[in-house]
């Protein structure tokens, strides 16, 4: 691993005076892994037994991983059991305190570890709309939702500024999660230490106050904003929201406390490797000044082609769920979709899921989609193939497995966790796990 930069030494020395032996040992540990289990996977907790170990203080459903797991090549993993996520990574969302009902953002999303963790505390109740300005990026993120059965999550990729044109007062909390010089990594990502120079501060401060001018419009009356990055200097951090503050007086600073990590000062928490156990990691919470307004749905006429189809995937394939059913469906093109009722209009924007995606519709067909497969408890499927490790594997590989069921479509399930669909017919178990995302898994 590449040493690290001299002048970032310098300037962590400074910061921390007598702490910098301390900090200076914490660095060339290993670091804090760790994983999230996905509280919609009754199987979970059991199914990654073998990989966790202590509790993770400050987020719940966090599990640090034991030495030499390998949770990532997992059947769980496919199942949606958890997310892989360092430590100190899962302490933003949780400053964000969301709660079930509410409309929130997070602006800068990729790869998706925060997204799923405020997905998780909305339950299917209100709005969360992910975005990365990165195609690329942004399409990972919406893998990682689906996988973990997100069921009122859009994802969309524009730049902030064009979203806050578009959206002003929409949510009631926005998390910025903001490009950075990524000195917090650099106990555990050589590419993050390469990367970096002595001017990688400034001009992330530069970008990362844009992105925070454009999130401050989206945020409603009365709603909160939490900024987080993973490096460590004043300029990023600190000084990044005194500026803000200043250009935004209708913002003040929150106090906040997560436990472990206790609570922060002028609305501000940093997490250091010598004191947490974790990597390191900023977050700061600001509340916009102002009474609560309602604000307005985006709602749509109903559809009775769209409603005929719901009834087809009803009869035929699963029983919607009470959560599944509050939405507003949506025929776009030959795919159905719900949307949270509350969802911002996405006309114009490039939107990689503008709802949960649950079926595709033939001539004299309908089929079901993989989102909807990982969205639903197997409970809820009319037919289900229960798998043990060898098939699930098989499954997973994009292998078709005989099967003496009834005919038709059929929830693929592991451990009571759902892997995708396959159709029945003449005593086979069809594969109908999309290709890209067949897989190679190992059960030990």
């Amino acid at each position: 691993m590449p040493e690290l930069p001299g002048v970032y030494l310098e300037r962590m020395a400074q910061m921390l005076g007598d702490e910098y032996p301390a900090f200076l040992r914490a660095m060339e540990e290993g670091p804090a892994l760790a994983l999230r289990l996905n509280p919609w996977r009754a199987g979970a907790e059991s199914a990654a037994a073998e990989f966790i170990g202590d509790r993770v203080p400050w987020a719940a459903a966090g599990r640090y991983l034991l030495k030499g797991a390998r949770p990532g090549a997992d059947i769980a993993h496919w199942a949606g059991a958890y997310y892989i996520q360092e430590a100190s990574a899962m302490a933003p969302a949780a400053a964000l305190d969301v709660r079930p009902g509410e409309r929130v953002l997070d602006l800068c999303a990729a790869p998706g570890g925060k997204s799923t963790q405020l997905a998780a505390a909305l339950d299917h109740r209100g709005l969360l709309v992910s975005n990365d300005p990165e195609a690329n990026r942004a399409r990972v993120l919406a893998g990682n939702l689906e996988r973990m059965g997100a069921g009122a999550a859009l994802v969309v990729s524009a730049l902030p500024d064009r979203l806050a044109a578009r959206w002003p007062g929409w949510f009631d909390a926005v998390l910025v999660d903001a490009p950075c010089s990524g000195e917090g990594m650099f106990r555990r990502d050589p590419e993050a230490r390469a990367q970096w120079d002595p001017a990688s501060p400034a001009g992330c401060a530069a970008r990362q106050a844009g992105i925070l001018d454009a999130a401050a419009v989206m945020v409603r009356p009365g709603g909160r904003l939490v900024y987080s990055t993973c490096t460590l200097n004043r300029e990023e951090n600190e000084d990044n929201i005194a500026a803000f503050l200043d250009r935004h007086p209708e913002f003040s600073p929150e106090d906040f406390a997560l436990n472990g990590l206790g609570s922060s000062r002028d609305g501000m928490l940093k997490l250091w490797p010598h004191r947490v156990r974790g990597d390191g990691h900023f977050a700061a919470r600001l509340r916009k000044a102002g009474a609560p307004k309602d604000a307005p749905l985006n709602r749509r006429k109903p559809d009775p082609a769209a409603d005929r189809l719901l009834a087809q995937l009803e009869r035929d394939v699963c029983a919607l769920p009470d959560w599944l059913k509050a939405m507003r469906v949506l025929l776009n093109g030959d795919r159905l979709y719900v949307v949270p009722e509350d969802a911002p209009p996405l006309d114009g924007l490039k939107a990689l899921n503008p709802g949960l995606s649950l079926l595709r519709a033939g001539r004299s067909h309908i089929e079901p989609q993989h989102a909807l497969a990982m969205a639903l408890s197997p409970a809820d499927a009319r037919r289900a193939a229960p798998l043990d490790d060898a098939r699930a594997a098989a499954y997973l590989a994009g292998e078709a497995l005989p099967f003496d069921g009834p005919e038709g479509w059929t929830l693929a399930v592991w451990r009571d966790m759902p892997l995708g669909w396959g159709k029945v017919s003449q005593g086979l178990l069809k594969n109908h796990l999309p290709k890209g995302l067949r897989k190679a898994v190992h059960r030990e």
